[in-house]
Order: C-alpha cells, then sequence, then structure tokens
C-alpha cells in the first residue's frame, strides 16, 4: 500500500511540475517536449530525484499507446482540404524521404560507431521519421502561423512517415535476428502488409467510428470516451493482423475530423487533453529511462551523428523529395529544418533493446542523443526559422472559443464566439447590416465583461465578444467575415501581403497600364487570378509572384480559386 501511495504521488508531482512549466516555458522559447524530457531525467537515477527505471518493455508499451493516441488526435485536426496541396509532397517525405535519411545517417552512424552496415542502417531506421508529437505540437501552437502547403506538408508527413520508419526498424531487425532467412520478397511483403492493412483498416475502422458516435444515443460525457477507445481498438486490431497500427489511427482520426461528428468539439477537447497527456506522460518515461552518465562516451560520436541528420541528411531527403512539386526554396529549407526527431526513436529504439541484439544498448543511447540535440537546436529555433525565412504569416483569425450542441434534427451545430479587434472592418458595423446567412444567429454581444441585452448590441465595437449559432459547414464563412480588416489598420498584415489589394478578377493588361509591370504577350486578355493560376501550381494564402520590381501575393482563397491579390515592393528594396 506504501508503494502505490509513493508511485502515486510522485506521478502527480512529476505531471503538474510538468504542466506548470508549460504555462511559462514558451514565452522563453524553450521547446515544451525538451522540458518534458529533462523533468524525466531529473527525477532519474542520474538526478536529484535518483528513481531507478529500467523497464524497457513497460516503456515501449507506454510509449505505442501515447503514439495512438497522438496520431489519432493529429488526424482529427488535419482539414481534409490540406490534402489538396499536402498529400503529394507529404507521402514522397514519408517514403523517399525517410528512405534516404535512414541511408545517409545510418552510413555514417556504421562508419562512426564501427558497426555492421545493416546495424548502421537500424539506426538510421530508428532516427528516421519526423516525430508526430512535435510538429504537431508546434503546427497547432498560436506563435506559429504558417502557409497551407507548408503546415499540410508537414502534418502530413508526421502522420504518414512513422509507419514507414517502423516498417524499416522491423524489417533491419528480422534480418539482424534471421540474417540467413530474411529475403527481398519478405520485406516486400512486410511492406505491402503494414501499409495496406494500416491503410485499409484506419478509413474502415473511422468510417464505423463515425457512424457509432451519430447514430448511438449516449450521455454526453461518453461519446469522448467511445471515440478515444474505438480508436485505440483501431490502433490494437490492425497491428494484431499484422498491419501499420500508427497509420491506421493517423487515417481513421482523419475521417473523423472531417465528417459531421455528435459531439464533435467536445470530442476535440477531450482528445486535446489526451493528447498532452500522452505527450507528458512518453516524454516524462523515456526521460527516466535515460542514463545521461551513460551517455558521456557517445558524446562526440552521437554528436557528430546528429550533425549530419539535421545538416546534411534532412536537407538532401527534403530537396529529392519535393523538387518535382515546385515548392520554393524557403519552404524546402525550413521543412527540412523542422525536420525534429522526438519520441518516435526512442520508442523504436526499445525494439532492439528487447529482442536483445548485440548493441542495443548503444543503438537506444545514440537515439536518445539524437533527440536531444533536435530538440535543442531545431526545436528552439522554429519560429526564428519561420520568421527569418519570411514564411510567418501574420495571424487573422478571431474566433477564441467553439462550442458544439445536439439540436433535434441532427448534429453539426455550434456556438462560436470572436472578438472584435482595433484593426477589424466590422468596428462600427450594426449587428443587423452583418453579413450573415439565414442560418448563423447571433445569441449574445459580450462588452466590458457584461452580456448586454439584445435592444442595446448596436454597432459593434473595438474589444467586443460575439457569440453565433451555426452549422459546423458555415464557420469558414463566419471566420473570412470576421477576420476582415480595415485596408490600412494592420501594419503586420499590409507587410507581408502588401499596402495595395488588387481585384483577381481585373485584367492584366490594367495592372500593366498602371504599373508598368513586364507580362508576358501571351498574358494579355487573362484576367489577374488566370495569370497567377500558370505560375502558380495549386497556390495556396501567401503564395508570391514577382513581377520585375513588384511582387503579387496571394490575401484569399475560396477552394482553389483566388479570390484577393496584394501587391508590393519585394521586401529587400521596401
Amino acid at each position: 500500500m506504501e508503494l502505490s501511495n509513493q508511485l502515486i504521488f510522485v506521478a502527480g508531482s512529476l505531471f503538474l511540475l510538468s504542466i506548470l512549466a508549460s504555462a511559462f516555458t514558451p514565452r522563453l522559447g524553450v521547446p515544451l517536449l525538451l522540458v518534458f524530457l529533462l523533468i524525466g531525467m531529473l527525477a532519474g537515477e542520474d538526478g536529484p530525484g535518483q528513481i531507478h527505471f529500467g523497464d524497457y518493455h513497460l516503456a515501449n508499451l507506454a510509449g505505442t499507446a501515447a503514439l495512438a493516441v497522438i496520431l489519432f488526435d493529429g488526424g482529427m485536426r488535419t482539414p481534409l482540404k490540406n490534402f489538396r496541396v499536402g498529400l503529394r509532397p507529404a507521402l514522397s517525405l514519408a517514403t523517399v524521404g525517410v528512405l534516404v535519411s535512414t541511408a545517409i545517417t545510418g552510413a555514417f552512424a556504421a562508419w562512426i560507431l564501427k558497426l555492421s552496415w545493416v546495424e548502421g542502417l537500424l539506426i538510421g531506421a530508428i532516427v528516421g521519421s519526423t516525430d508526430a508529437a512535435a510538429v504537431f505540437s508546434l503546427l497547432h501552437t498560436n506563435a506559429m502561423h504558417l502557409n497551407q502547403r507548408v503546415t499540410a506538408a508537414l502534418e502530413i508527413e508526421s502522420g504518414t512517415n512513422d509507419p514507414m520508419a517502423v516498417f524499416l526498424t522491423l524489417g533491419l531487425l528480422q534480418y539482424l535476428l534471421h540474417p540467413h532467412t530474411f529475403t527481398a520478397f519478405d520485406g516486400v511483403f512486410l511492406f505491402v502488409q503494414q501499409m495496406g492493412l494500416g491503410l485499409a483498416f484506419g478509413l474502415g475502422g473511422g468510417r464505423l467510428l463515425e457512424m457509432l458516435l451519430n447514430r448511438l444515443e449516449l450521455s454526453e460525457s461518453l461519446y469522448p470516451l467511445l471515440a478515444l477507445s474505438g480508436g485505440m481498438l483501431i490502433f490494437g486490431g490492425t497491428a494484431l493482423l499484422g498491419g501499420s497500427g500508427f497509420l491506421a489511427a493517423y487515417m481513421a482520426g482523419l475521417v473523423m475530423g472531417n465528417r459531421p461528428l455528435r459531439a464533435f468539439a467536445s470530442v476535440r477537447r477531450f482528445h486535446d487533453g489526451m493528447a498532452w497527456l500522452a505527450q507528458i506522460g512518453m516524454f516524462l518515461i523515456l526521460g527516466l529511462l535515460a542514463t545521461p552518465s551513460r551517455l558521456v562516451p557517445l558524446a562526440i560520436p552521437g554528436l557528430l551523428i546528429s550533425l549530419v541528420l539535421i545538416v546534411v541528411a534532412r536537407p538532401l531527403a527534403v530537396v529529392l523529395s519535393l523538387t518535382p512539386f515546385r515548392f520554393q526554396w524557403r519552404e524546402q529549407a525550413y521543412i527540412a529544418w523542422v525536420g525534429l526527431r522526438g519520441s518516435v526513436p526512442m520508442v523504436l529504439a526499445t525494439f532492439p533493446l528487447i529482442a536483445g541484439l548485440p548493441h542495443a544498448q548503444t543503438f537506444f543511447d545514440v537515439a536518445f542523443f539524437i533527440v536531444l540535440v533536435s530538440l535543442l537546436v531545431q526545436g528552439w529555433t522554429v519560429a526564428a526559422a519561420a520568421r527569418l525565412l519570411d514564411l510567418q504569416m501574420p495571424q487573422t483569425g478571431t474566433r477564441v472559443r467553439r462550442f458544439d450542441l445536439d439540436l433535434p434534427g441532427g448534429p453539426g451545430h455550434e456556438i462560436v464566439s470572436y472578438r472584435i479587434g482595433s484593426s477589424s472592418a466590422l468596428v462600427g458595423v450594426k449587428t443587423k447590416a452583418l453579413p450573415l446567412k439565414d442560418i448563423s444567429r447571433i445569441v449574445s454581444v459580450a462588452r466590458h465583461g457584461k452580456l448586454l441585452h439584445y435592444r442595446d448590441w448596436g454597432a459593434l465595437q473595438v474589444g467586443d465578444y460575439i457569440s453565433l449559432l451555426a452549422a459546423q459547414a458555415e464557420l469558414p464563412l463566419l471566420d473570412e467575415v470576421f477576420s476582415m480588416r480595415k485596408s490600412a489598420g494592420n501594419s503586420q498584415e499590409n507587410r507581408y501581403f502588401g499596402e495595395f489589394i488588387i481585384d483577381s478578377n481585373a485584367r492584366v493588361d490594367a495592372l500593366v497600364a498602371a504599373y508598368d509591370l513586364p507580362i508576358p504577350v501571351d498574358a494579355h486578355g487573362f484576367t489577374i487570378e488566370q495569370f497567377v493560376g500558370t505560375y502558380l501550381r495549386r497556390p495556396v494564402v501567401g503564395d508570391r509572384l514577382r513581377l520585375g520590381q513588384m511582387e503579387l501575393i496571394v490575401r484569399k482563397m475560396d477552394g482553389v480559386k483566388i479570390t484577393g491579390l496584394g501587391l508590393r515592393l519585394p521586401r529587400s528594396e521596401s
């Protein structure tokens, strides 16, 4: 009984410290996952906590379950529209990119650690994938706002490259255990089995789970639990049948997150909390598992392997993977830099230990060192790199909260709240004059901390909070309405998108006449949208087209159609 109380006390203390740290460290630019890892190390046998933990089976179980939760949550947060611009590049990164990273890192690791080439490749495979927990945490923070192409590529890659790393790790592990019987055919069969079953059970299981959530009458608090248990069932069932549970969990979450779902906001809030719990718990356990004193002899080779991975392998993998998709050099450079390594390599590094391979402890220690360097070097600089490469877009969203409502007649309605900022174009606009569809209803206006009677709503003022009842399908339109800015009211937006707003339906000839721009002869008679579309394949907000001394910047999109453009001088000359 005393031991149980001690374990509960220690676990509660570590989680509390980790959560409290999350309130302060972002202001210093410290990666949260690094904080969780360091807290675990401080509590471990080489730290003041003096907790001796060396159960690799338990660590593998905890890490695998945590990754299943994180990938399921990540799939729910990936909009299907991102696949328009991000699917093919992300799949290239998740396959070609992982193979290139594995080969280069593995070859160098084999040379510097004096291992066989297969053992070196095993190290390369273990650290070959980016970390879903780290990438999702990065992309969903308020401090980061990147264009859709970069966000989609990183998001989908992080959800789909884990299965590739798992496949390579398992394949190389099987070869090392059975070098005389494991053949190339076995490797191909393992790949088809892992990816095929993962994709099939993920899509099918996600659809069945969505149907259950929408058709069953349950207590409100049980819908998130049903979604979580369903996601874990899909992961475990797929893995038991020989498929990739990681891919299945991500695809199931993707299906659920992009269909009308009962209690969707509650499900997402619950899974957001569960994903944080999984991240904290996983990194704490992995921190406890690491022994810093054991890393000292590996410091120099570990640092060199880390540098090869970060500076050579990842950039080359990104260039080879993304060159066919016409990514700008700045976007490629950023994607290369944000190849964060985290919990996945450390979970995969427990596989050789469980299998009892020679040098297995070296594999784990090297993987841990690489993760530590990646979080320290890359994790600390992701925001600065976005600003340096001019990829940090101004945050235009004003939505502050959303609550789902199960109204009679079907799911899919929410209460959404927006804040009216000083640069909003809606300041001074009467609520009756707002461009809202009939299916959207204003339910409240709060001013100076007090709810106003509907007769006193009048014109909107700076600092007002307005809440509306709307269908989920209408949220993008409402976001656009409440994100409208005064033309000269936001200097950050003007610096990024340009001082001048250009009508996308205007003729190229008018633009040439007004600004004396160099336009190809065969483009005369085009609309500006048609002209830009000939140069920007699958455009997204933030894309730029340089014309002489000027730049055209995509400001707004409606699906695949450009609806708004900005014009500015190049930054270097502004």
